[in-house]
């Protein structure tokens, strides 16, 4: 039960890193100058979903 947990928890990390890489690479084309700024950002918000995804991998081994 608790890979099935973990499954879910990957494929909504992918899905937000996804959404952000998007975004930045949208908000890159409009406006290149803001470049340095908005790719800090991105680091940011992927670091903070790859760790709810990795505290989803220790919690599903915790329960199991």
């Amino acid at each position: 039960m608790g890979v099935i947990g973990y499954g879910l928890g990957v494929i909504g990390a992918g899905i937000g890193i996804g959404l952000a890489a998007y975004g930045y690479t949208t908000a890159t084309a409009r406006q290149p100058e803001m470049q340095g700024a908005l790719f800090t950002g991105f680091i940011l918000g992927s670091a903070f979903v790859e760790a709810l995804a990795l505290i989803g991998f220790v919690v599903a081994l915790i329960v199991k």
